[in-house]
């Protein structure tokens, strides 16, 4: 059997990268419906754990919040993401994003997820 490259990235972790740059300006999506378009829809924690080590300018990880409208870690830097998304428009009120509902960027095909 051929060992795993250690520099390789996984196919979820390729997934959820993906998922993320498609995030517009000014839109928000959260851990768990990053990992439900990502195909493991239980992974929200793991998808906060990719966030975290990603180091990639080109991905948007502040556009990751947790549930219900939650800044979540962004690295330990929440100063920076509630800067980073204040800039793009988003209503960011201590650890809140005030209008996460209405930021939330659409799932795949358009269908919008409700949080009722």
């Amino acid at each position: 059997m051929m060992a795993k490259d250690p520099n390789s990235r996984s196919d979820f972790v390729r997934r959820v990268l993906s998922v993320v740059k498609r995030v517009p300006p000014g839109r928000v999506i959260t851990y768990g419906m990053v990992a439900e378009l990502a195909g493991r829809p239980r992974a929200a924690r793991a998808v906060g754990n990719i966030m975290a080590s990603c180091g990639d300018r080109s991905v948007p990880c502040h556009r990751v919040i947790a549930a219900a409208g939650r800044i979540g870690g962004f690295g330990g830097n929440i100063a920076m993401k509630q800067a980073l998304l204040r800039a793009e428009g988003v209503r960011v009120a201590g650890q809140l994003v005030r209008d996460w509902r209405e930021r939330t960027w659409p799932a795949a095909g358009g269908r919008r997820r409700t949080n009722k």
